[in-house]
């Protein structure tokens, strides 16, 4: 295809094999905004694998985001579109490319977070152009079903409904298949694909890793604080079906009843299951979530090794130093904390292994204040540190594929501080979007620089499957020997066994009773 050059501000017209899509062109970079790549979700599609879109007649206008998936969301959450309801027609795909061209450009392809029951691909963090413009690659972000309507299987508890299982996660594979098939007509390789994503979006990507059924359709993949070491178990799967059966009083032919359900009906419904359930579920690593169900997603997805399937993939996992703050953020003990506090604050979370913990964080931390420590084993708890490092253990076990292990230590000086290093601060510095987040991610003249180091390590990842540039010290692949982290900082540095304390804090907690 020959380049198109246009003025700024003019639209442009890609055609896909499903049909035309008409887009924008702005400070020379294209965007195409919810182009549809799967059919409406409602009705009889409900709870069933997705089906490709059908192709349609003339140009449709690819100029706003699409429909977010029907969810239970805040007004103010910076990654949802708030012009327009959730609605089940919801498979739609974003593109950020700064040439439609045969350049062939490597493909960064987004999964948001809000675990797997919120959030979208659209929104200020995730806008696409500045990355597509630093890098000279094609951006791709991506909506899909979320929460019930997602991961509602339903394959052991009806039996017409043998197909009702990971149905989000088949979303997911069906835009990767998109990607494959069409990108090469926004000026992306489809040879050449890396997927990525937070939170939620990082289990989807560790999920990815595992499932046979999406191999090939990506070359590389970055798991940010969303490692999924476990995902739901059959058994407790089917037990949560049952529990949103009871709830909405649906006692025969689950499948062919919930099709004609409202689906607001089934949002008050699970909200209300969610709420009994509570945090800790047996069984459950995320309520509503993907299963190992032994077929799409044979296993968990590193438990008990790293898969076999994706053994020649390069990964890159990491967590934020205080991912729990986002969650304590207006908690007056992260500004001043004194000893008794501490002690007090640590035995409500873990009880009478609160003085180990306390013990072992001191030690590898002996200037970190009480606050600080409350931070740091507030995130171990929620487990971000220790399974983003088994990971990195297990995939460098594999000995095929390198896998590289970060840690993002730079504090915001949002909440006057208090925020330290929090969840998904490293979004608006990997997408040099974080003048769209000014009153998360302060000072700008610390964040531009931390941004440009950030998003050009993510670029050349995406390049070439190697995380190294100019702008880092050289970041060895992680080995069970000495354990390389880099450090995301002013300046960046590597660190050997920078996550020494997680280890030895949470290893006996979560992993030595199941080992």
């Amino acid at each position: 295809m020959s380049e198109q050059r246009l003025e700024p501000g003019a639209a442009t017209v890609v055609e896909t094999e499903a049909g035309a899509v008409r887009g924008a062109v702005d400070a020379g970079i294209f965007s195409f905004k919810g182009i549809a790549y799967g059919e409406p979700t409602g009705g009889t599609n409900r709870f069933l694998p997705p089906t490709k879109v059908s192709r349609w007649e003339g140009v449709r206008d690819a100029l706003a985001y699409g429909a977010d998936a029907p969810q239970t969301r805040g007004r103010n959450a910076p990654q949802n579109n708030l012009d327009r309801e959730p609605d089940e027609d919801c498979l739609v795909a974003n593109v950020w490319t700064p040439g439609l061209d045969d350049a062939k450009r490597p493909v960064m392809f987004w999964l948001h977070g809000g675990g797997f029951v919120s959030g979208s691909g659209s929104g200020i963090y995730y806008d696409g152009a500045n990355i597509s413009r630093r890098g000279d690659v094609v951006l791709v972000s991506i909506n899909h079903r979320l929460g019930a309507f997602g991961f509602l299987h339903l394959f052991d508890v009806d039996p017409n409904a043998a197909l009702s299982v990971n149905v989000g996660m088949l979303d997911i594979v069906l835009a990767l298949e998109w990607v494959r098939d069409n990108i090469e007509r926004f000026g992306g390789d489809p040879d050449n694909v890396t997927i990525f994503g937070e939170s939620g979006g990082g289990r989807k990507v560790t999920s990815l890793l595992a499932m046979p059924i999406a191999q090939g359709l990506f070359h590389q993949a970055v798991i940010e604080s969303g490692p999924a070491v476990f995902m739901n178990d059959r058994d407790a799967v089917r037990r949560l079906a049952e529990m949103m059966l009871e709830e909405l009083g649906i006692d025969q032919n689950p499948l062919e009843s919930l099709q004609a359900l409202e689906q607001e009906t089934i949002l008050k419904a699970q909200s209300a299951v969610i709420e009994k359930i509570g945090p800790n579920a047996e069984g459950l690593a995320q309520t509503f979530a993907a299963v190992a169900d032994g077929e799409l997603l044979p296993h968990h997805p590193f438990d008990p090794e790293g898969p076999a399937v994706s053994d020649d993939i390069p990964v890159m996992v990491g967590y934020n130093r205080t991912e729990a703050t986002l969650w304590m953020g207006r908690d007056p003990d992260l500004l001043e904390l004194d000893e008794a506090g501490l002690e007090r604050r640590i035995t409500e979370m873990r009880g009478d292994d609160a003085k180990r913990l306390i013990e072992i964080y001191r030690a590898a931390n002996p200037d970190a204040t009480c606050s600080d420590l409350l931070a740091y084993i507030a995130t171990g708890q929620r487990r971000y540190p220790i399974d983003s490092i088994r990971i990195a253990e297990r995939k460098s076990a594999r000995g095929r594929a390198p896998v590289f292990l970060y840690t993002l230590t730079w504090r915001t000086a949002a909440s006057r501080g208090a925020l330290r290093t929090p969840h998904a601060l490293e979004i608006p510095l990997v997408f040099d979007n974080f003048h769209n987040a000014e009153r998360f991610v302060r000072p700008a003249e610390e964040a531009q620089p931390l941004a440009d180091i950030m998003s050009d390590t993510w670029i050349h990842f995406a390049r070439t499957g190697n995380p190294n540039h100019s702008g880092i010290p050289q970041w060895p692949a992680y080995s069970l020997e000495k354990r390389e982290t880099m450090i995301f900082d002013l300046p960046p540095r590597v660190e050997h066994d920078f996550g020494s304390a997680e280890r030895t804090a949470w290893e006996p907690v979560f992993y030595e009773n199941i080992e």
